[in-house]
């Protein structure tokens, strides 16, 4: 099972021969298709779109800084923008636009398919732009603290690979707002999924856990299906957490989500908010490994940059999951439907859908209280490969009392080339070959403001105030009078 997710993952990499990520680049002007080459035409083409993962120690399996190594790939290129699988991007235009869009425009499209006819020629090396300056292994800059693993952790060759936890004292004598922050694994080959979570003060979150030791929680997956709370926990409230429990009691309610790798995730980039990490605070790193047929061993590290100057919003990550589903076998439109009430005003910034091999299409829509809807994203072809987070190019003020509506299917068909056996009934579960259905959305808040109790769970389909939901009692914290309008708020990277 675990060759299939890493055949499907590593033809996913194959397939990026070109474009992973990039918005499209200012200059459109297109030379005779016969005069075009690498160094004058191409080249700025792939600095601009490409090589921010297209280069060594990145995430696309192969380099595109020179001519020679470019060169082999030129068919490759050609197919992957001309059928739009490169760069990767899943969106509905008819809904909303997003400030991290991938995409090329038909003049650059017609330069590289230009390029390829004409059997990809050099040029003149005068002609060859400078090289883009990157910092060495960061795409957010330099960072101001890095923390790593103190130990690298082996995975074998065969089998599963429970996830495992690795605690890190923070060691922060004061309260810090963090304006980016990347995870780097040290081995892309077996690292399926990092999330890095703080731990306030005072949680007794994995307090059997050794610093620095890999630990795998018993009654984690006990206590992550009683919570409804996806991918080994997500902090939703400071004070009291879903079902009726509180912070500090043990649960992972107490962690929040700071930050995730996944193939083709960007890194946290923020620019008028950022997240808090409080004084006294821990990381936990939760780190999801998949045996290859190949053992190796992974030293995971984290690079945060800090606010030079006190954020106008804070950046708070949520989410809208629903363990409650068994997907038959040879199913090929199974629906999955989730829905949260937003029990404070706030403003929407970006959304990120999350499913496994068998997902197929993923919606958000939000009702407003005056019984208004509106689709807020639409994913018609969803790509376990990419793990895409789409961030609103005009931030959306969310109403208290709105509630946002997820809508997803799953192919468990013989049709989907990914399905790893649908002959079988499939349930939530951690591993790449069960399911998941969560949709992922931040939001900016004012930074003063308590953010205990942001959203309820509710049963999908429920509707008036919200006083009927069978999930989640949390109270309501006081609304700010005002919505923040975060502007250039973002949580991506372009």
């Amino acid at each position: 099972m675990n060759r299939m997710v890493a055949k499907g993952l590593l033809a996913a990499g194959i397939a990026s021969c070109c474009l992973l990520m990039g918005t499209s680049a200012s200059n459109d002007t297109t030379p005779s298709p016969t005069a075009v080459t690498f160094n004058r035409d191409v080249l700025p083409i792939l600095q601009n779109n490409c090589q921010v993962c297209h280069r060594e120690g990145e995430v696309a399996p192969m380099s595109f800084g020179s001519y020679q190594e470019t060169r082999p790939w030129a068919m490759a290129i050609k197919s992957a923008v001309l059928s739009k699988k490169m760069p990767p991007w899943f969106a509905d235009p008819r809904y909303n636009h997003f400030s991290n869009e991938r995409r090329l425009t038909p003049q650059q499209i017609k330069t590289l398919v230009s390029w390829a006819d004409n059997g990809a020629p050099e040029g003149d090396p005068k002609d060859r732009p400078a090289p883009v300056q990157f910092v060495e292994g960061w795409n957010i800059g330099k960072p101001d603290m890095v923390i790593e693993m103190p130990n690298a952790f082996p995975v074998p060759a065969e089998g599963t690979v429970e996830y495992q936890y690795v605690v890190i004292p923070g060691n922060f004598k004061q309260d810090t707002w963090v304006t980016a922050a990347e995870v780097r694994p040290g081995n892309r080959a077996v690292v399926h999924h990092v999330i890095a979570f703080v731990r306030p003060p005072g949680s007794k979150w994995m307090k059997e856990a050794q610093p620095g030791v890999p630990f795998v929680p018993k009654k984690e997956r006990q206590e992550a299906r009683q919570n409804q709370n996806p991918e080994g926990g997500q902090r939703q409230t400071e004070g009291q957490g879903q079902r009726g429990q509180r912070r500090g009691d043990g649960g992972i309610t107490d962690a929040e989500n700071l930050t995730g790798y996944a193939p083709g995730l960007q890194p946290l980039v923020l620019r008028d908010s950022a997240k808090l990490v409080r004084a006294g605070s821990d990381f936990v790193l939760q780190l999801h490994y998949t045996a290859n047929g190949t053992a190796g061993t992974d030293k995971t590290k984290i690079g945060l940059v800090f606010a030079k100057q006190p954020p106008k919003y804070r950046y708070v990550t949520l989410l809208a999951p629903t363990r409650d589903f068994t997907i038959p076998p040879q199913a090929d439109n199974y629906e999955v439907k989730s829905q949260v009430l937003i029990q404070d005003t706030v403003t929407l910034v970006d959304l990120m859908p999350h499913m496994h091999f068998r997902g197929k299409d993923f919606l958000y829509k939000i009702t407003y209280p005056n019984g208004e809807t509106e689709t807020l994203l639409s994913v018609p072809k969803y790509d376990f490969n990419w793990q895409l987070g789409y961030t609103l190019d005009k931030p959306k003020v969310i109403p208290k009392g709105s509630r946002i509506e997820c809508t997803a299917h799953f192919d468990n068909s013989p049709n989907n080339p990914y399905n790893p056996d649908p002959t079988k009934e499939v349930k939530w579960g951690d591993q790449t070959w069960e399911e998941m259905m969560i949709g992922w959305f931040s939001v900016a808040v004012d930074p003063k403001i308590d953010t205990a109790g942001l959203i309820k769970f509710e049963k999908p389909g429920t509707k008036g105030d919200g006083n009927t939901a069978e999930q989640n009692t949390t109270p309501q914290p006081s609304a700010p009078s005002q919505a923040p309008k975060p502007g250039s708020t973002t949580g991506s990277r372009r």
